[in-house]
């Protein structure tokens, strides 16, 4: 079984979000209350969000704010700088993203 991290928000805590998790093998583990540093990378996520693509214009339907989010996240994925990364996008990190799998020819032999 694999841990889930998870805040303290009531959805988390349901009975249902329980038996979903132990129906897939799953042990829920909770954050540690007012303590955003547990779930910093998250937290900093959702600021991000906040910042950077929710708060930024308004947006008249669901269905345009839906498709600013899908923008958003390519842009931050692909091209936007993150200093954790020495500037680098996360995709930098990724060592086979989708759409970018070879599969090793007979006789080749991968090395990690």
């Amino acid at each position: 079984m694999s841990p889930s991290l998870t805040d303290n928000g009531s959805c988390y805590r349901s009975r249902l979000f329980g038996q979903t998790l132990s129906a897939a093998g799953i042990i829920p583990k909770r954050t540690r209350p007012y303590r955003p540093q547990t779930n910093g990378k998250v937290e900093r996520l959702n600021r991000t969000l906040l910042d950077e693509w929710a708060y930024v214009r308004p947006y008249s339907t669901n269905a345009e704010r839906t498709k600013a989010l899908t923008d958003f996240l390519h842009t931050y994925n692909y091209h936007r700088p993150h200093t954790a990364l020495g500037g680098q996008p996360p995709i930098s990190r990724v060592s086979n993203p989708p759409g970018q799998y070879t599969q090793a020819t007979a006789g080749e032999q991968q090395t990690m």
